[in-house]
Protein backbone atom coordinates (compact mmCIF):
# COMPACT_ATOMS: atom_id res chain seq x y z
CA UNK A 1 0.00 0.00 0.00
CA UNK A 2 1.28 3.22 -0.89
CA UNK A 3 2.04 6.31 1.81
CA UNK A 4 1.66 9.92 1.33
CA UNK A 5 3.38 12.46 4.02
CA UNK A 6 2.55 15.65 4.20
CA UNK A 7 0.07 18.22 5.76
CA UNK A 8 -3.46 19.28 5.86
CA UNK A 9 -3.18 22.78 5.20
CA UNK A 10 -0.12 22.59 2.25
CA UNK A 11 -2.46 23.19 -1.48
CA UNK A 12 0.06 20.89 -2.98
CA UNK A 13 -0.61 18.18 -0.74
CA UNK A 14 -4.53 18.63 -1.14
CA UNK A 15 -4.01 18.16 -4.55
CA UNK A 16 -2.02 15.49 -4.14
CA UNK A 17 -4.24 13.25 -2.14
CA UNK A 18 -7.09 14.62 -4.73
CA UNK A 19 -4.99 13.03 -7.17
CA UNK A 20 -4.61 9.97 -5.52
CA UNK A 21 -8.32 9.50 -4.31
CA UNK A 22 -9.40 9.86 -8.36
CA UNK A 23 -6.97 6.90 -8.96
CA UNK A 24 -9.28 4.49 -7.08
CA UNK A 25 -5.35 3.39 -5.68
CA UNK A 26 -5.53 2.86 -1.75
CA UNK A 27 -3.18 4.50 -0.04
CA UNK A 28 -2.53 5.88 4.03
CA UNK A 29 -2.16 9.31 4.85
CA UNK A 30 0.25 10.54 7.28
CA UNK A 31 0.04 14.19 8.60
CA UNK A 32 3.62 15.02 9.63
CA UNK A 33 1.89 17.52 12.02
CA UNK A 34 -0.40 15.75 13.76
CA UNK A 35 1.23 12.14 13.67
CA UNK A 36 4.36 13.02 13.60
CA UNK A 37 8.32 12.07 12.07
CA UNK A 38 9.98 9.37 14.17
CA UNK A 39 13.68 9.03 13.51
CA UNK A 40 13.00 5.81 12.05
CA UNK A 41 10.73 6.69 9.50
CA UNK A 42 12.79 9.80 8.64
CA UNK A 43 15.82 7.12 8.10
CA UNK A 44 13.51 5.39 5.82
CA UNK A 45 12.80 8.55 3.94
CA UNK A 46 16.78 9.52 3.55
CA UNK A 47 17.64 5.84 2.83
CA UNK A 48 15.35 6.40 -0.56
CA UNK A 49 15.40 10.31 -1.07
CA UNK A 50 18.96 12.43 -0.60
CA UNK A 51 18.65 14.65 2.22
CA UNK A 52 19.45 17.69 0.39
CA UNK A 53 16.24 17.27 -1.33
CA UNK A 54 14.25 16.05 1.51
CA UNK A 55 15.01 19.41 3.12
CA UNK A 56 12.65 22.53 2.46
CA UNK A 57 14.92 25.91 2.53
CA UNK A 58 11.48 27.45 1.15
CA UNK A 59 9.37 26.92 4.12
CA UNK A 60 7.92 29.14 6.25
CA UNK A 61 9.55 27.01 9.32
CA UNK A 62 13.08 27.05 7.26
CA UNK A 63 12.58 31.12 7.03
CA UNK A 64 11.74 31.16 11.05
CA UNK A 65 14.46 29.49 12.12
CA UNK A 66 17.35 31.31 13.50
CA UNK A 67 20.55 32.15 11.08
CA UNK A 68 23.02 30.22 13.41
CA UNK A 69 20.38 26.99 13.05
CA UNK A 70 20.62 27.52 8.98
CA UNK A 71 24.06 27.78 9.01
CA UNK A 72 26.55 25.36 7.80
CA UNK A 73 23.69 22.59 7.26
CA UNK A 74 25.30 18.82 6.86
CA UNK A 75 23.46 15.70 6.81
CA UNK A 76 23.32 15.13 10.30
CA UNK A 77 22.26 18.94 11.07
CA UNK A 78 19.24 18.44 8.30
CA UNK A 79 18.45 14.98 10.10
CA UNK A 80 18.22 17.08 13.59
CA UNK A 81 16.40 19.76 11.99
CA UNK A 82 13.97 17.38 10.20
CA UNK A 83 12.93 15.79 13.85
CA UNK A 84 12.64 18.78 15.30
CA UNK A 85 10.67 20.69 12.90
CA UNK A 86 9.11 18.07 10.37
CA UNK A 87 7.40 20.59 8.08
CA UNK A 88 10.61 21.32 6.83
CA UNK A 89 10.64 17.82 4.80
CA UNK A 90 9.22 18.85 1.29
CA UNK A 91 6.28 17.50 0.42
CA UNK A 92 3.53 15.40 -0.36
CA UNK A 93 5.97 12.36 -0.35
CA UNK A 94 4.61 9.36 -1.59
CA UNK A 95 6.37 6.32 -0.58
CA UNK A 96 5.85 3.80 -3.57
CA UNK A 97 7.37 0.94 -1.56
CA UNK A 98 10.04 1.34 -4.14
CA UNK A 99 10.53 4.56 -4.35
CA UNK A 100 9.60 7.72 -2.89
CA UNK A 101 8.52 10.42 -5.21
CA UNK A 102 9.48 14.11 -3.56
CA UNK A 103 6.39 17.46 -4.57
CA UNK A 104 3.81 16.53 -6.69
CA UNK A 105 2.54 18.18 -10.08
CA UNK A 106 -0.22 17.85 -12.21
CA UNK A 107 0.07 14.04 -14.16
CA UNK A 108 2.69 12.74 -11.70
CA UNK A 109 0.71 9.73 -10.19
CA UNK A 110 -0.83 8.97 -13.46
CA UNK A 111 1.76 5.76 -14.46
CA UNK A 112 1.21 4.42 -10.95
CA UNK A 113 -0.99 1.24 -10.00
CA UNK A 114 -2.76 -0.96 -7.06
Amino acid sequence: MYTLYGIKNCDTCRKARKAMDGSGIPYQYHDLREDGLSAALLEHILDRVPVVEALNKRSTTWRDLPDEEKEAVDANKARELLLAHPTLLKRPLLDTGEEILVGYRDGDYDNLSG
